[in-house]
């Protein structure tokens, strides 16, 4: 393996764990709908960073099939976080535009 790939992993992890460790202190201080989808989407998208770093040593398979010839885990996990942080803006939205 590569140092500049070995670099890339770590940094993703440090900063990855670094985000969800905030997130999940914000979550335990706040009680707000959309800054809890952020805080689950940011947690998930530390989940996909886990799953891709297992999935590389081996440790997990990368091949792990959720619904046959269609969908797969990596498809489910990179796209996920997005769902939570599109449901967050939403929210957002739908508040900033009742006080109009």
């Amino acid at each position: 393996m590569a140092v500049e790939s070995l670099v890339f992993i770590i940094s993703r992890l440090v900063f990855g764990a670094g985000s969800t460790f905030l997130a999940i202190i914000l979550w335990s201080r706040t009680r707000d709908t959309a800054w809890m989808f952020i805080v689950v989407g940011t947690i998930f998208r530390y989940g996909q960073i886990m799953y891709d770093t297992f999935s590389l040593f081996g440790i997990v398979r990368a091949d792990i099939i959720v619904v046959p010839n269609y969908l797969g885990m990596d498809t489910i996990l990179e796209n996920l976080p997005y769902v939570f942080f599109i449901v967050a803006f939403i929210i957002m939205i739908r508040r900033t535009f009742r006080k109009w």
